[in-house]
């Protein structure tokens, strides 16, 4: 079967129920960390890298990424560690695209680590292919030195390289890329994008091996098909409202917020399945946005919005008392949360109608990008006694 029946919010498999810039008990997440800052939270984390191939060939693998950001991240919020919920962090690196720099070796970090799940989107959908030259044991280990890993005890560090080369290729050994990440406790999964050729299916089976991650072989041309449910244009409706709850502040308030709005149109762009996916994520504590949004700075820090210059706050409190300003912030607060709580509860509904649909017609044939996150997942998580 040529079409991928891609399971929603909620998903019993991980990685397909997902953040990207946490994730229906909610995760809790710091302020937006796009840079490589020093980890300050005390709390545990998922930290996800995902490393794409954007060769001429990739076009599809790409259209799989966007199709599954908003999954991948739903089903992270399922997990647990010790009852705690982590925080989730992604981080975005392209190679093998001839636009990059050879100096490079045509290696571009998009995102560091970051709980930014609107950057992660954006970033992935701005991303084309073109070229190349893929060094998978480069783009490795410049994940492993670059990125931010947490140091703290059973955190789940991951890495996701998928594309389609020989995965010996470049002037960095792929095995001792792989030995650095092992080191700091980083898994590394593979993902062979279609190739059938001895050389490049162990290739590409060894790095996971000595990864200790899994090993799979994807069809990346493959057309992701959702289920449409009944509750998918309730949920649509819901975040026009829940949109209205956000009050920018700050010089970067407006453009985050336009932000938002475009990663929705992203989101609906792909299918109105997947922009309810988005919705349910928005609905979560891991979709935080303290750094630039009134009322998720004022649930982090009731005082912060007082360091405030009158000029950088939203324009519904300038001007304001003390009080006042309370007053406003915390109705908008009531709202936003009744609002999610509308939408988590239709999330388990429309849960409840695609994983009947999916019982009635089958076991479905699934092998993309997606799928193979998902199944990895679930084995790490159990290895380091996350649950669900």
């Amino acid at each position: 079967m040529n079409a991928l029946i891609i399971k929603t919010t909620l998903l019993k498999g991980i990685f397909g129920s997902i953040t990207a810039m946490g994730l229906v008990s909610l995760l809790t997440m710091t302020p937006s960390n796009t840079g490589d800052a020093t980890p300050t939270a005390a709390k545990h984390k998922i930290q996800v890298a995902l490393l794409l191939d954007t060769s001429n060939s990739m076009d599809g693998l790409i259209e799989q990424a966007k199709s599954r950001l908003w999954n991948i991240v739903n089903t992270l919020t399922t997990l647990r560690f010790e009852g705690e919920v982590p925080d989730v962090e992604i981080a975005l690196y392209e190679y093998g695209n001839d636009g990059l720099s050879k100096s490079g070796n045509y290696i571009r970090k998009v995102t560091s680590l970051t709980g930014d799940l609107d950057l992660v989107s954006e970033k992935l959908f701005s991303l084309h292919t073109n070229g190349g030259s893929e060094y998978c044991g480069a783009v490795i280990g410049d994940a492993v030195r670059q990125l931010q890993w947490y140091d703290g005890h059973n955190d789940m560090k991951l890495i996701y390289i998928a594309g389609n080369e020989p995965f010996d290729q470049g002037p960095v050994n792929y095995r001792e890329a792989i030995g650095d990440a092992r080191s700091k406790g980083i898994f590394v999964h593979t993902i062979l994008c279609g190739g059938e050729r001895y050389d490049e299916r162990e290739g590409w089976k060894n790095g996971a091996y000595l990864g200790k991650g899994e090993f799979f072989i994807i069809d990346s041309d493959r057309k992701v098909v959702f289920i449409r449910t009944p509750y998918d244009i309730e949920i649509e409706r819901l975040n026009i409202r829940l949109n209205d709850t956000y009050m920018s502040y700050g010089k970067e308030g407006s453009h985050k917020k336009a932000m938002q709005q475009k990663q929705d149109e992203n989101a609906a762009s792909v299918s109105s399945a997947n922009m309810a996916e988005r919705v349910v994520t928005k609905s979560k504590k891991v979709y935080s946005n303290a750094g630039w949004d009134a009322v998720d700075m004022y649930r982090d820090n009731p005082e912060a919005i007082r360091e405030l210059k009158d000029e950088d706050l939203p324009p519904d409190l300038r001007g304001k008392s003390k009080k006042e300003m309370d007053a406003i912030i915390l109705e908008k607060q009531k709202e936003r949360d009744a609002i999610n709580e509308e939408i988590g509860k239709l999330s388990v509904k429309r849960q409840e109608f695609i994983d009947k649909e999916m019982a009635q017609s089958g076991p479905k044939e699934e092998d993309d990008l997606g799928f193979a996150i998902e199944n990895s997942i679930m084995k790490i998580a159990a290895e380091l006694g996350y649950k669900k």
